[in-house]
């Protein structure tokens, strides 16, 4: 008689989770200089723009800039924006070019019929990122502040109500742009510019009524923008584009609404990609 195959558990799927998580970690750190240049990387980016703020400032305030976001801070805005837009990297980033690096390597088939849902592979993968990316941001903002002054004058804790949601949406927006990753084989250049006009359009850098009138509206439909507009307006201070309360409650809708069109989305091309027998090819 065949002995019966023990059923996969939430306790075998958290020890699959961390597995992932230790591998990735371990990768990450075998380059020592890299993990610390992640560091001062985004600081040296912005340093022109920091000049260049100045130049259009009286007395260190950016008194055109506040008639668009409020505050004549800039600086502490560009900061807050260059870490929130280094959370959207890790999860483009953690999910679609880590499934093409195990396209590339060979272990994409392989792992694919480990007895793990196929969504806590991405999870695993992201999660390293984040990780990473919260403790780069931290030294980043206090370097940030050391070199160019950040000052959080609000209240630190409702600035973390906006993220949850916020980042749980933007796993939903990780699921569908895997699944897009895995089915045209390609990476490099699809996360460079979803990534890139993600960023552009939620106002990750800049106050986005700045934008023209023809591309405002592709801002305000993306939740993002709320999610940036919110935690800064906790932060800093700033204006907000809404009442705060319609900020949060859109983010909460796009919590959900994402997560099922993400997840959706996977699974059907997936499907697809099996169906066609192009999983493991690159």
């Amino acid at each position: 008689m065949l002995e019966s195959i023990s059923q996969p558990t939430i306790a075998s799927h958290l020890r699959a989770l961390f597995a992932l998580i230790r591998k990735d970690w371990k990768q990450y750190w075998r380059y020592p200089l890299n993990a610390v240049s992640s560091i001062f990387q985004p600081l040296i980016w912005i340093a022109p723009v920091y000049f260049m703020g100045l130049a259009f400032s009286e007395n260190g305030k950016a008194i055109g800039f506040s008639q668009y976001s409020g505050t004549t801070d800039f600086m502490s805005f560009i900061l807050l924006g260059t870490v929130l837009e280094s959370f959207i990297n890790a999860v483009f980033w953690g999910m679609g070019y880590a499934l093409k690096n195990d396209m590339d390597s060979g272990v994409m088939e392989s792992n694919w019929l480990t007895p793990i849902p196929r969504l806590l592979i991405l999870v695993g993968h992201s999660v390293t990122n984040l990780l990473v990316t919260a403790i780069t941001s931290i030294g980043m903002l206090f370097f940030g502040g050391l070199i160019f002054g950040f000052h959080a004058s609000g209240d630190v804790f409702k600035a973390f109500l906006p993220v949850i949601p916020m980042m749980i949406g933007l796993y939903g927006f990780g699921f569908a742009f895997a699944a897009v990753v895995m089915l045209i084989r390609e990476a490099n250049t699809l996360v460079d510019i979803s990534s890139f006009l993600v960023q552009i359009f939620s106002g990750s850098n800049f106050p986005v009524n700045a934008l023209p009138k023809f591309l405002l509206p592709i801002a305000l439909a993306l939740p993002l923008t709320y999610g940036l507009d919110a935690i800064r307006h906790y932060l800093i201070n700033t204006k907000p584009l809404l009442a705060i309360q319609w900020e949060m409650t859109l983010l909460i809708v796009f919590m959900f609404v994402m997560l099922w069109i993400g997840i959706t989305t996977f699974r059907s091309l997936e499907k697809r990609v099996r169906t066609l027998g192009t999983l493991g090819q690159h």
